[in-house]
C-alpha cells in the first residue's frame, strides 16, 4: 500500500511539473519550488498547472526532487539551504554542454559526475540519482511503452534508494535496477548522448531501455 509522503521538487521546466502532477496524481502531497513564484504563476504555459509554489528557501518536505537543469541544479539546492538535511534528495539533472550546439556534451564525465559535485557540496543530503535516464512522459507513465522497461538509481545511502524505488514504483515502474553507490550516476548521465542519439533517429522522446537479464 502507497504510503502519502511530502514532496518537494525543484524546477518548472518539463520535468518539474511533469513529476509533480504525477506524484499529486497518486496521492502524495506536492509543492514545485522555483526561484520567484510570482513570476513563475504569469508563465503561460503554468495557467492550469493546478501545483502550489513555493520559493526554494522555503521549501520544506520529507522527500525533494531536483528538477532543474544540470547547470542549475546546485544553486538551486544551495538555496533551498538547512531543510535539506538529512532528507532524501533524487536527482534527474543532466550535465548537458549546449555552448557548442546540438548534440550537447557533458561538462562533467568519465571519473566523476554531477550527482556526485552535488553530493559533495550537500554533504548532509541523501543524494539520489534516478530518472535522468528517460523522457519526462516515460517517467511518469511507463505503462504508456508497449513493454515494461528498466529505471535506475544510485546512491550512497541504501534506505535513501530504497525510498526512490518505492516512489517510482507509484508512478508504475516494475523494473527499478539498482546500481549501488553514487559512482554509477557517472555511467547513468553518460548514457544520455545515446539517448539523444535515439531520440534524433526515432523521432520522439517516448522511448526506453530495457535490462534483459
Amino acid at each position: 500500500m502507497m504510503v502519502s509522503m511530502q514532496l518537494a521538487i525543484l524546477g518548472t521546466g518539463a520535468v518539474g511539473p511533469a513529476l509533480g502532477k504525477a506524484f499529486s496524481g497518486v496521492g502524495h502531497d506536492v509543492v514545485i519550488g522555483t526561484r520567484d513564484p510570482e513570476q513563475t504563476k504569469q508563465r503561460e504555459q503554468w495557467a492550469g498547472a493546478d501545483l502550489p509554489l513555493a520559493a526554494y528557501e522555503d521549501l520544506d518536505a520529507e522527500v525533494f526532487i531536483n528538477a532543474t537543469n544540470g547547470a542549475g541544479a546546485l544553486p538551486a539546492l544551495q538555496a533551498v539551504g538547512d531543510a535539506l538535511n538529512g532528507k532524501v534528495v533524487i536527482d534527474t539533472s543532466n550535465p548537458l554542454d549546449f555552448s557548442r550546439g546540438f548534440p550537447p556534451s557533458l561538462f562533467i564525465s568519465n571519473t566523476d559526475s554531477l550527482a556526485e559535485h552535488l553530493q559533495r557540496e550537500l554533504p548532509a543530503a541523501r543524494l539520489v540519482k534516478m530518472f535522468n535516464t528517460t523522457a519526462n512522459e516515460v517517467m511518469v507513465n511507463p505503462r504508456g511503452l508497449p513493454d515494461d522497461s528498466t529505471i535506475f538509481v544510485a546512491g550512497n545511502d541504501p534506505d535513501a534508494r530504497q525510498t526512490a524505488t518505492s516512489l517510482a514504483a507509484d508512478l508504475g515502474w516494475t523494473d527499478v535496477f539498482d546500481l549501488g553507490d553514487l559512482t554509477a550516476a557517472r555511467g547513468l548521465e553518460m548514457y544520455l548522448p545515446l539517448w539523444v542519439r535515439l531520440f534524433s533517429l526515432i523521432g520522439r522522446p517516448n522511448f526506453n531501455i530495457k535490462v534483459v537479464r
